[in-house]
């Protein structure tokens, strides 16, 4: 049963201010809840859930708190437009103060707004192993419901940092930095890196000038006909195909 005291508390998740104060966020739905238990258990603080999906899924829910509730009680407290079943109170993870950028790929969003272009990026990002993101600190929270349910679990696997970025990209040196433009190198026509930095800009109005004079290099994805751009996050899939 879902008391009223704690089905508002989960509400307020729903803000970002309170998910700073509480250092917690909201995952739902079967896969995204499976994967984050199975990814880091210890994170997964509270478990409210349909009788069926508990059911489902004892093996998986030793050790964690679970609260068996009705569809109506599930309705209340969901942020998706029809829930789904179950729904999950995470700790916000971890990510340290220091970021090597030696030897990696890591990707720097630069006022990445929209939730869905930041989940499906960190979501991509861990498709071809890339395990960091810098954001601009006017980026999209990764705690945003969208974004944790555009990243289908790999939120658990990508740490992602948030920045001044003017400042930390300057700190970076002998280390090469990729601006994406409507013009630059053919992305297709360069070798695989095993390191860079590799910026993506706003859905709107690209990488901002201060960003992009700290780049060394700009890169492109070849435009065959008119289309005026690419949405970001299929963007940086075509990117990574071709360099990671």
């Amino acid at each position: 049963m879902l008391v009223k005291q704690k089905a508002k508390y989960i509400q307020t998740l729903g803000q970002k201010k309170f998910r700073q104060q509480e250092g917690v966020f909201i995952a739902e739905g079967p896969k995204l809840v499976k994967e984050l238990l199975e990814e880091n258990k210890a994170a997964v603080k509270e478990i409210y859930a349909l009788k069926d999906w508990i059911d489902e899924n004892k093996k998986l829910l030793a050790k964690t708190e679970i609260t068996e509730i009705t569809a109506a009680e599930l309705e209340k407290i969901s942020q998706l437009s029809t829930s789904n079943k179950v729904l999950a109170l995470v700790k916000q993870f971890e990510t340290g103060k220091e970021l090597a950028v030696r030897g990696k790929i890591t990707l720097v969003l630069d006022c990445i707004q929209d939730p869905g272009n930041m989940g499906t990026i960190i979501r991509i990002a861990d498709w071809f192993g890339v395990e960091q993101i810098v954001c601009s600190n006017d980026s999209a929270d990764i705690y945003n419901p969208k974004v944790v349910q555009a990243t289908m679990g790999s939120i658990a696997r990508v740490k992602v940092f948030y920045s001044e970025l003017k400042e930390w990209l300057a700190k970076q040196k002998d280390i090469r930095i990729y601006a994406t433009m409507l013009e630059g190198q053919d992305v297709s026509t360069m070798k695989k890196l095993s390191e860079g930095i590799i910026i993506f800009g706003n859905e709107s109005k690209g990488i901002s000038d201060e960003i992009l004079q700290l780049a060394n290099v700009k890169i492109t994805i070849l435009r065959k006909r008119k289309a005026e751009s690419l949405n970001a996050a299929v963007a940086a899939g075509i990117i990574l195909s071709h360099i990671c």
